[in-house]
């Protein structure tokens, strides 16, 4: 079986060979028709698609020879006796007679296998050879002009054929990017491109047949002339800007187009400060360590090493010293985009308080031969000096102190409630003192209040000290739901004794000097430590819409402290929630203090004051600069364009377009629309494009003012009266 087989296997490669024979020289021809009337790049498609159909062909045919076709083969060849399909069978499926003759059929088949390769077809292999060898020839030499005219003779030699113009056949370009981009070299036969910049362009184009010369125009005038070799002209340049070209040959070509390469310049590298998040970091106190972290990233990677710079300023006023030091970094991640961290040691420094220390990473680019750098930007950390963290205590002590005021207005809240509950068990004098004396509550809060918007507090009596209250007055935690600072809110209230109708005392406690302050005290610390009834500083305590909050809530308290002096609690009850809910907003406020800084103003010269020396003097009126005209040739051109009057001079238009390039929004359109009207001038599509260019490229003119309409009757009247009054 195994010789039968490998019979099978020959028969198959025969037909195989023989399909692939004959259709070979008919894909030799259609190529070389191809490559005589399309061109290379249209010869390779076709043989590549021949040779394809060839292949294909072949192995189908190569398959038909299947089990049945071996079966016919060998029962016509006699050698299987009609038993051929025997041996393909399952053994344990046949009887014994047949298992016997199907043993005998094998012994036969080995002893004398018959050939079953087909046999080569010579005549119609010559037949395909020859034609197929007789088409490529007469395609590669047959004429392109007609033949001379039959009669004529000369001894003359006979004159140039007369040709048509050139046709471009093949375009290729190669182009290769410098090596710090990674890109791989790449061809196309596109020959607009989108390159990087100082890549090495190289063309290679075919023409239907070789022209006297030919060179690539650039839309700047430069020309790269095109040097044939074994039938291709090639040339060679450097992209270092965006231009416009087209191929020009002599003979001109038939059809001219416009060709665009585009320059990407290679960007610097960008650092972006993932750590600290602000560019002003405050330190602690006792803070030793800083940690920084980078991000920089390219459009075609970064290096490994980074440099960061390190600046450590000491001192103050202008006994600045500076110490600078530098950290080499190496990075992580992709190239491009990679990161940098690092953590200063303020020890290792030298950093001390009151000290800043500034920090800068930059980092270079695979740029050749002179790499890029980009900065981050710099971010400082400031340490706190010993007087600052003093003043930050000091400062913390009084915000410590002041939220008590913002919380007792919910316990006037629950005493005025809480009496409200007792009305029926007191007697009616008692119920309208215990209101009076929480309207007093009241409008010593509104005064405290008031002091942050730099009001002055009433002449009106002082209340009585906490210590003369009753004990039965003085709510305790569980009257107002946990608001435990309510006795604080007492402890800071003024003594009846510490200040007089506001006589202004500053050198201690006014009107008893023998009260020591209160430690922790805001109104206390306060008055020794500053002045407590400036207006103008306590005004700028709070922002203008944090004032006007506060405002509203002084206004709210001012009426609910006349409903409880007049006994009427219920009545007070709303303006006081009123009050509570503005003084809620205040509370969630930031406060902000604003430094007095007096005017710095030059030294008044005595001797000038009065004495009519006009020296110096002169006006301070700006002069009025010229606006620039545009070109009188770029307006005529545009006007021409619209009038349909003639073409404009396109070189003076290129030259005034490579003269403004840089102030053009888009050189490289206007460039292409000139060069593209100067290929077809009798486009009219191309004349209503270039005057688009030259309206974008033209100065807008300057808005003016609409003069006013003239009056009416009624208006001419009323201007008239206007005349006539002396």
């Amino acid at each position: 079986m195994t010789m039968l087989q490998r019979a099978w296997q020959r028969a198959r490669r025969r037909s195989g060979a023989i399909t692939l024979l004959l259709g070979l020289p008919w894909a030799l021809a259609a190529t070389t028709l191809a490559l005589r009337l399309g061109g290379f790049d249209i010869a390779c498609i076709v043989a590549t698609a021949t040779l394809l159909a060839c292949t294909v062909l072949a192995t189908v045919r190569a398959r038909r020879l299947d089990r049945r076709w071996v079966q016919r083969r060998l029962d016509g060849s006699g050698a299987s006796e009609d038993s051929a399909d025997l041996l393909f069978a399952d053994p344990a499926a046949l009887n014994p007679l047949q298992q016997r003759q199907r043993d005998h059929v094998q012994a036969a088949l080995e002893r004398a296998m018959p050939e079953l390769r087909p046999r080569w077809p010579r005549g119609a292999l010559l037949l395909c050879w020859v034609g197929g060898i007789a088409v490529a020839l007469l395609a590669l030499g047959w004429p392109r002009s007609g033949p001379s005219m039959p009669g004529v003779s000369s001894s003359r030699p006979a004159a140039p054929a007369v040709v048509g113009p050139l046709q471009l056949q093949s375009t290729r370009l190669r182009i290769e990017a410098p090596a710090y981009t990674g890109q791989p070299p790449r061809n196309q036969n596109a020959l607009d491109a989108k390159v990087a910049a100082d890549s090495r362009l190289s063309w290679s184009l075919r023409f239907d047949r070789a022209p006297r010369s030919a060179w690539l125009q650039f839309h700047d005038g430069r020309r790269v002339p095109l040097n044939e070799r074994d039938g291709h002209w090639q040339a060679q340049d450097v992209a270092r800007a965006p231009v416009l070209y087209r191929v020009v040959s002599e003979p001109a070509l038939a059809t001219t187009r416009l060709y665009r390469l585009d320059v990407v310049a290679d960007r610097a590298p960008t650092v972006r400060v993932l750590e600290p998040a602000a560019s002003l970091v405050l330190g602690t106190p006792g803070q030793r360590q800083w940690a920084l972290r980078f991000e920089a990233s390219d459009d075609h990677g970064v290096a490994t090493q980074a440099r960061l710079s390190i600046t450590l300023t000491q001192g103050s006023g202008e006994n600045i010293t500076f110490v600078q030091r530098s950290v080499t970094l190496t990075g992580s991640g992709e190239a491009t985009a990679r990161r940098f961290a690092h953590t200063l040691d303020l020890g290792a420094l030298g950093a001390q308080p009151g000290n800043d220390v500034i920090a800068q990473l930059e980092v270079r680019d695979n740029h050749a031969p002179t790499p890029q750098t980009g900065r981050s930007s710099s971010v400082i950390l400031r340490l706190p000096s010993s007087e600052a963290v003093l003043g930050a205590e000091l400062e913390g002590r009084i915000k410590k102190t002041l939220p008590a005021y913002f919380r007792s207005q919910r316990q006037i809240i629950l005493d005025a409630e809480a009496l409200i509950r007792q009305r029926r068990s007191l007697a009616a004098d008692d119920f309208v003192k215990r209101s009076d004396a929480i309207g007093v509550d009241q409008r010593i809060l509104r005064l405290r209040y008031g002091q942050f918007l730099g009001e002055e507090s009433e002449g009106a009596p002082k209340p009585p000290p906490t210590s003369d209250l009753p004990t039965s007055d003085i709510p305790t935690a569980d009257d107002h739901d946990g608001d435990h600072d309510h006795d604080h809110d007492h402890a800071a209230q003024p003594q009846a004794g510490d200040h007089d109708a506001h006589g202004h005392d500053h050198g201690g406690n006014a009107g008893n000097a023998d009260t020591p302050p209160v430690f922790g005290s805001a109104t206390d610390v306060l008055t020794e430590y500053g002045h407590t009834h400036d207006h103008a500083e306590a005004a700028t305590l709070l922002d203008p819409q944090t004032r006007a909050t506060l405002k509203a809530a002084l206004d709210q308290m001012w009426a609910s402290e006349g409903e409880l002096r007049q006994g009427r609690p219920e009545q007070a009850l709303p303006y006081a929630y009123k009050a509570l809910g503005f003084i809620k907003q205040v509370q969630q406020a930031e406060r902000i203090y604003l430094a007095r800084v007096g005017p710095e103003l030059p030294p008044i010269d005595e001797g000038r004051r009065l004495g009519g020396d006009r020296a110096g003097l002169a006006s301070r009126q700006l002069p009025l600069t010229a606006r620039t005209a545009p070109d009188p040739a770029i307006v005529e051109a545009w006007q021409r364009l619209g009038d349909g009057d003639g073409t404009p001079d396109l070189d003076a238009l290129a030259d005034w377009q490579q003269r403004n390039a840089t102030y053009l929004p888009d050189a490289l359109d206007l460039a292409a629309a000139i060069e593209q009207l100067r290929i077809e001038p009798g486009c009219a599509n191309c004349r209503q494009r270039l005057r688009a260019q030259l309206w974008r490229a033209l100065q807008r003119p300057v808005p003016q003012a609409t003069r006013r309409s003239t009056a009416d009757a009624m208006g001419q009247r009323y201007l008239d009266a206007l005349e006539a009054q002396p």
